[in-house]
């Protein structure tokens, strides 16, 4: 991924049943359902985000 720019992120499983900490990671990010694609910036702390619940989630570049 690049180092500056845009994300795009796309919820693709469930939050049920997750670690509280992963939801918040997740509405962080702002997605709140499944299969909605929000666009973020590529910051440390979005990336950081972004690594902790990457088994929920397909990342592309903006």
């Amino acid at each position: 991924m690049a180092e500056a720019g845009k994300v795009k992120i796309t919820l693709v499983r469930s939050l049920n049943g997750r670690v509280p900490s992963h939801k918040a990671c997740a509405a962080g990010l702002g997605l709140r359902r499944m299969h909605q694609t929000v666009t973020v910036d590529n910051t440390p702390a979005n990336r950081g985000m972004i690594n902790k619940v990457s088994y929920l989630l397909k990342v592309e570049e903006a």
